[in-house]
């Protein structure tokens, strides 16, 4: 969930910390997810490199009030989160598909990245496998819009 919409329609997962620096940041998460959190929110280092795992495509932006937005089952954050977080009164709900690269990529940072990363080289897609099976991505992607 944004509060923005976007023109791009596939991208690259670059890690983010900012959140995880926070002392309290797991509160931010329902209970039955802060393991996973908090085993996931560092990326994996080399010096100053980064490791990129995975590859998402826009599959579709639904917007909805955000008094109206899908239960908590479709996202991680406690739903006081996500009502703290949307600051307009529209939700964008970005609904991606993520697939798990088949040679991960170690990106170096970019200055000045605020919401998209520009990398050195270009990341070959070759192989990538969906993290979901198409008909667990139908049934979750229907039950959002």
């Amino acid at each position: 969930m944004r509060n923005y919409k976007t023109n791009v329609t596939e991208f690259l997962l670059y890690p983010t910390v900012s959140y995880a620096l926070k002392d309290d940041y797991l509160e931010s998460f329902q209970s039955k997810h802060q393991k996973f959190v908090e085993e996931n929110s560092l990326p994996d280092k080399k010096g100053d490199k980064v490791l990129i795992k995975h590859f998402t495509t826009v599959e579709e932006i639904v917007e909805k009030p955000v008094s109206r937005i899908p239960s908590p089952k479709n996202y991680i954050w406690t739903r006081s989160h996500v009502k703290n977080y949307m600051t307009g009164k529209t939700a964008y709900i970005w609904i991606l598909r993520v697939y798990k690269l088949k040679e991960p990529y170690w990106a170096e940072p970019t200055p000045g990245a605020i919401r998209y990363a520009n990398l050195k080289e270009e990341v070959s897609l070759d192989g990538m496998e969906p993290v979901l099976a198409d008909d667990k991505f139908s049934k979750i992607f229907n039950g959002i819009k």
